[in-house]
């Protein structure tokens, strides 16, 4: 009994020091002074309006949308087959391979943006968008195929096998029976690469150029400047959005009923 009620408390802790944060943002975000306080003294929605009339932040956020959407696109075109590849074949160097894929979660974020403007920046010359949009299909293909391959690696690919013997292709039983199988794998995997793509700070900012910055970069050279509650009602909007849209998608999608 006495372990219970130890573990009960250590689990109110841990929920305790996740929620509180985002608790004091909501709670700051409606402050009417022009600066970030706790508690608040009086109740505004300016700052809510004034995240909309930021050029910067509108800007920001739609090619953080565009170029996150993009990136995890490619990252699926290309991660599903290289995931399928891995899982189904047992060849030579197939463990390294897999690392080597992986890597970009292993190695430090700014090793990997820094290493990433060396090549794409001053090695390919680039131009800023279709740099940052590489960057980010890098940094987002690991988390596909860790997900996808971990999908692939449960599944009994005994039923592909079926389908040849009943005159099903190859390319044919791929489509009509592995992807549907891995549907769910897939979806968690895109929602996982998106929200990181999203999110990411050392590949944008090593990769961002004039005129050309994401959500995060611009959020984070306001803050350098400016200390006001624009910033807190900023990510109360993008943790609305984060929850409505994962909503959206257990509701058309039904992913819990996906096995």
């Amino acid at each position: 009994m006495r372990k219970e009620k130890g573990l009960t408390f250590f689990v109110l802790l841990v929920y305790a020091f996740l929620f509180i944060p985002l608790f004091v943002i909501v709670v700051t975000s409606f402050g009417k002074n022009p600066t970030i306080q706790f508690p608040i003294e009086g109740f505004s929605f300016k700052w809510y309006a004034n995240v909309f009339e930021n050029a910067a932040f509108v800007d920001s956020f739609l090619l953080s949308l565009k170029i996150s959407f993009s990136a995890t696109i490619l990252a699926l075109l290309v991660g599903v087959p290289a995931s399928y590849a891995l899982s189904r074949n047992n060849f030579m160097g197939r463990e390294w391979l897999k690392n080597f894929f992986l890597s970009p979660t292993i190695i430090p974020g700014v090793v990997v943006g820094y290493s990433l403007f060396q090549f794409i920046v001053i090695t390919l010359q680039l131009p800023v968008f279709q740099g940052l949009l590489l960057g980010h299909f890098l940094v987002s293909l690991p988390y596909i195929i860790r997900v996808v391959g971990g999908s692939l690696e449960q599944l009994d690919f005994s039923i592909e096998e079926a389908a040849w013997t009943l005159g099903s292709t190859k390319a044919g039983a791929f489509f009509k029976v592995i992807l549907p199988n891995i549907t769910s794998g897939i979806f968690a995997s895109f929602m996982l690469a998106f929200i990181n793509s999203f999110n990411n700070i050392p590949v944008s900012q090593f990769l961002s150029g004039p005129g050309i910055s994401t959500l995060p970069t611009a959020l984070m050279s306001y803050v350098e400047y400016n200390y006001d509650p624009t910033v807190s009602a900023l990510s109360v909007l993008l943790m609305l959005a984060t929850i409505v849209l994962m909503y959206l998608i257990e509701k058309t999608l039904g992913l819990s009923s996906i096995t």
